[in-house]
């Protein structure tokens, strides 16, 4: 048994030997520590009943089938209404060092009541959005046992999507399979993207497990980004003009199910980011092969999609509030 133990310490050791002085490390699976509370909030993020519409839910912007976003320049909220700014993914979300492209929500809590009271998003209030719950014994009956309390509070709804949200995280990619040791894990092309990836300076902004998400950048740094998108980025909450364009560094994890790209959505296809991300933050000109290169590396960040069995909300009740999708 010490020998066996002896063993496994050694292959631990060697693993992590394998990713060490990298800028990114492997993804980490995550080990649930509240079931029931995770439970819950899987229902919640799935609930359309959040929204004035009755139609719209967590997922309707951050699609777990499509990398959690919707695959949209912007997204499409309460009445049809256009949203100003490209739906990150929510993959990963929670190694963030902060929520939204301007970083306005500190974690993932704050970020999970936003939506629900926003008149563009799901356009309810937190107010009406818990008495719909609290009209449901079924989810009442889930509120308690999970929160030990008689009522559903918006605390208590954040507080759940958040921990629901802390799950999707998204290991095991052919590149950490590679960073743990596994050469044959990725091509030739593919390696050399990588090498391309790191030399040519784009790890000074994707760097860590979640290749990027841990800094503010401007948009544009070596030359003008031209967008008709309105965003100011950190700007918009500082009201500092060396703030403006400068927007949190999205992560690259599962990039290739995340299109489009930018805080605009302007770029349709990861060749066309990779183009305007090196002019306008690097300075430099790829060529059409370095291009298609750095894009087979980004192509192995795809990693260990959510897999679950689709949650079944609880039914209305005759005292629950009535969606107003036209009203």
């Amino acid at each position: 048994m010490q020998l066996r133990t002896l063993i496994v310490a050694i292959l631990a050791a060697s693993a992590t030997l394998a990713w060490s002085g990298e800028p990114i490390q492997p993804i980490a699976a995550v080990k649930v520590k509240n079931p029931a509370m995770v439970e819950l909030g899987k229902k919640l993020y799935f609930d359309p009943r959040l929204s004035k519409s009755g139609f719209i839910s967590c997922n309707s912007c951050h699609n777990l089938s499509m990398g959690g976003t919707d695959n949209l320049k912007t997204s499409i909220g309460d009445h049809w209404n256009q949203g100003p700014i490209n739906a990150p993914t929510v993959l990963n979300s929670s190694m963030n060092l902060a929520q939204f492209w301007d970083g306005r929500a500190k974690d993932l809590k704050a970020q999970a009541g936003g939506p629900i009271a926003n008149p563009g998003e799901m356009a309810f209030t937190h107010e009406l959005a818990v008495s719909v719950l609290n009209s449901m014994p079924a989810y009442k009956a889930e509120f308690k046992k999970v929160f030990k309390k008689d009522t559903a509070t918006i605390d208590m709804v954040t507080d759940a999507i958040a921990a629901f949200e802390e799950t999707l995280v998204t290991p095991n990619s052919r590149f950490d399979k590679w960073l743990k040791g596994d050469k044959k894990a990725l091509s030739k092309d593919e390696q050399a993207g990588y090498k391309l990836f790191k030399d040519s300076g784009c790890t000074a902004c994707h760097y860590g497990p979640a290749v990027g998400g841990s800094s503010f950048q401007k948009m544009g740094l070596v030359a003008a980004y031209d967008t008709k998108n309105k965003a100011q980025g950190v700007a918009g909450l500082t009201g500092q003009d060396a703030d403006r364009m400068k927007f949190k560094v999205p992560t690259l994890r599962n990039v290739e199910m995340t299109y489009p790209y930018f805080h605009d959505g302007e770029a349709a296809t990861l060749e066309q980011a990779v183009d305007t991300m090196g002019r306008l933050q690097l300075g430099r000109t790829f060529s059409p092969e370095e291009v298609g290169k750095i894009v087979a590396f980004l192509k192995t960040l795809t990693g260990k999609q959510p897999d679950f069995k689709l949650p079944i909300l609880p039914p209305s009740s005759n005292d629950t509030p009535q969606p107003k999708p036209f009203g």
